[in-house]
C-alpha cells in the first residue's frame, strides 16, 4: 500500500510563497485610506504611501491590520 506524505497531498498548502500573486495585489487596498498598495519583495511588506504604513506579508499572506503595520519614515518614502 502506498504511503501518504505531505508532498502527495493535493490539499496541502505551501509553507512559504516568496512572491505575492499579482492578481491579488490588484484587488487589495489599504484598510485605512482605501488607496493602492505597493509590494516590497525584499522586506515582504505591502506599502501604503498615503497612510505611511507598511503591512507585513507572512508566508505569502498579507496582514492588513493597522495595529500590525509599521510606520514609514520620510526616508523610506523617498521624501
Amino acid at each position: 500500500m502506498p504511503r501518504w506524505t505531505a508532498a502527495c497531498n493535493p490539499f496541502a498548502l505551501p509553507r512559504y510563497h516568496p512572491d505575492m500573486d499579482t492578481r491579488l495585489l490588484e484587488l487589495l487596498v489599504c484598510p485605512v485610506t482605501k488607496g493602492p498598495l505597493e509590494y516590497n519583495r525584499d522586506q515582504q511588506e505591502l506599502i501604503s504611501r498615503s497612510a505611511r504604513l507598511a503591512y507585513p506579508v507572512r508566508d505569502g499572506i498579507p496582514i492588513l491590520l493597522e495595529n500590525e503595520a509599521r510606520v514609514l519614515s520620510d526616508a523610506e518614502l523617498g521624501l
